[in-house]
């Protein structure tokens, strides 16, 4: 089953059993997968890909929001995104171990021929595609200047 129509489906449960968390959720993704589809130079409608791309940048969003709010001691705050990021991560592939994530940046690193830090781009040019909603941008980024600085 494709991912919209997973997101559909789930929706609809989630209205049937009155779970607001997880349909606020699925709404918010919905709407946001909508505004990608119709902003200028878009090619229509989200694959699974997009869609991917598309819920990992909300995840991110919650993510810096729980850190906001746990500085501001809100703590009622930062749970409701808690909630929300559980959702989201529910729709996201198994993530990678950090053995795996290890393994596929020393390949990237020997198939671009990066030589030090100034061809992280390369890299990432590389890994991006084979890491997509996997693992973490920020953890990659990391970890592949790390490899590069030595």
């Amino acid at each position: 089953m494709a991912l919209r129509e997973t997101l559909d489906a789930d929706m609809k449960t989630a209205m049937r059993e009155k779970d607001q968390v997880r349909l606020g959720t699925i709404r918010m993704v919905k709407s946001a997968m909508k505004y990608k589809e119709t902003e200028p130079g878009a090619a229509g409608p989200l694959d699974d890909t997009g869609i991917l791309a598309v819920i990992g940048s909300e995840l991110k969003k919650r993510r810096d929001a729980v850190a906001e709010y746990e500085k501001a001691n809100r703590a009622d705050l930062a749970d409701k995104e808690k909630a929300e990021i559980e959702v989201l991560q529910s729709y996201l592939p198994a993530q990678l171990s950090e053995a795996e994530l290890s393994k596929l940046v020393d390949e990237a690193i020997a198939e671009a021929g990066a030589a030090g830090p100034k061809d992280m781009g390369k890299v990432m040019k590389v890994l991006t595609p084979r890491i997509q909603g996997r693992a973490d941008g920020k953890v990659v980024a990391d970890l592949v200047k790390q490899k590069l600085a030595v």
